[in-house]
């Protein structure tokens, strides 16, 4: 007797013209194609969002394929037929609603088919010789089938991964090569024009920079973030190229100054340049400058700070390893955030010098989202003089901004 393959579902489950195709997919599947289940399995969590299955509904299927005693998916005996029960118990103890909802999501994807008793039950008839004559359940032929295509799905999903994890690299590196570049074209009194028009254009670069970086969005896909990377990499050359030039100025300046001193000095009658010079003025007593506080009792940890406001790094000589290096690179961030030397003594006063410091580097860390950098600065001096502001509430919410992204990448 020829034994007929069930094709429609039971009860009040419809059949779809998804579920047909499926099941005429499957019909074509050639009887010596094998496929390892567990790298099938792997290539379909990798392509979940284009095979646009769920996590949970991979759980079921992890289930489902436990049942089946072979490692290798092959053959014509592909139906497992596992009760509710037993399915929720390897699904760690997954509710039955639940567990029905993404067995629908399953069928729904193509990834398994419905082979329905007449009363619905998931059962095997033997024959006399103990072998599986006609099995009712889950058919996992669409696995096999459908091998080439999920793997190629998942190819495609790791090789946009790399290319996403390249221009974040990208993103990254010139980020940094530009915020150094401008730190020190500001601290060297570069000029950016060679007419000689002074360093004040720096604060035009850096706000270009800020403006091309406050487009980054918290969960950028590789479409957005690649033209963004054009921009500051074009950016990080010409800021290159600005410093080069003025390298080439002053060696230039230093070979002819050089030379003048060569001919000066080859005067066989003058002695008194040969001699070593001393300062004229004795006595003179040199001022050290103290060292900051390592660490005053109301701030914070430095590595907390620069957990929280990691951008200030970029712009440091040398890495921030305590808190004179931090309020070193903050004199040099300052100007470019607009901050006024009347607004920043005001903080001094209110603040002192670390903590005034750190909420600079915050203001830095969080960019576009501040306007005036200058009157937000000032309107917190004036709640700390209040005795309305505290550090704790800023750095734990930049901290926590900083986990999020992170979690969205």
């Amino acid at each position: 007797m020829v034994i007929h393959i069930s094709t429609t579902p039971f009860g009040r489950r419809s059949l779809t013209l998804a579920h047909v195709a499926s099941q005429a997919n499957a019909k074509e599947r050639p009887p010596e194609k094998a496929v390892h289940k567990w790298n099938i399995f792997r290539a379909i969590c990798t392509a979940k969002a284009r095979i646009g299955v769920t996590e949970r509904a991979l759980a079921v299927l992890d289930a489902l394929l436990t049942f089946h005693p072979e490692t290798v998916l092959t053959g014509e005996g592909l139906i497992v037929f596992p009760s509710n029960q037993q399915l929720c118990l390897r699904a760690h103890g997954m509710p039955p609603a639940t567990l029905r909802r993404h067995l629908a999501v399953l069928v729904d994807c193509g990834l398994v088919i419905r082979r329905d008793s007449p009363n619905g039950k998931r059962y095997a008839r033997k024959d006399r010789a103990g072998e599986i004559e006609v099995a009712f359940g889950f058919d996992l032929s669409p696995l096999v089938v459908r091998a080439d295509e999920f793997e190629g799905w998942a190819e495609a999903v790791h090789l946009e991964e790399r290319a996403l994890k390249l221009v974040r690299e990208k993103v990254t590196i010139c980020r940094r090569d530009i915020a150094k570049m401008i730190a020190t074209g500001l601290e060297e009194g570069v000029s950016t024009h060679r007419g000689g028009q002074g360093p004040a254009d720096w604060m035009e670069i850096h706000a270009l920079y800020r403006g091309i970086v406050g487009r980054i969005p918290r969960s950028a896909t590789r479409q957005v973030l690649e033209p963004i990377a054009e921009e500051l990499a074009l950016l990080a050359d010409e800021v290159l190229i600005l410093l080069e030039d003025h390298i080439k100025t002053q060696n230039m300046s230093g070979s002819e100054s050089h030379s003048e001193r060569h001919i000066q000095n080859s005067n066989p009658d003058s002695l008194t340049d040969l001699e070593p010079r001393f300062p004229e003025s004795r006595g003179v007593i040199v001022e050290i400058e103290p060292e900051l506080a390592r660490m005053p009792e109301r701030t914070y940890p430095l590595g907390m700070v620069l957990d929280a406001c990691p951008d200030i790094i970029d712009y440091s000589r040398g890495g921030i390893l305590n808190w004179r290096d931090l309020a070193a690179t903050v004199a040099v961030v300052r100007p470019m955030l607009g901050i006024s030397p009347s607004a920043w003594a005001e903080a001094l006063g209110a603040l002192g010098e670390i903590e005034a410091s750190i909420v600079v580097a915050a203001i830095l860390q969080r960019g576009e989202a501040i306007s005036s950098a200058g009157g937000y600065l000032r309107s917190l001096t004036r709640r700390a003089e209040a005795g309305e502001f505290s550090l704790g509430p800023m750095l734990m919410a930049l901290i926590g901004s900083r986990k999020r992204e992170k979690q969205r990448a």
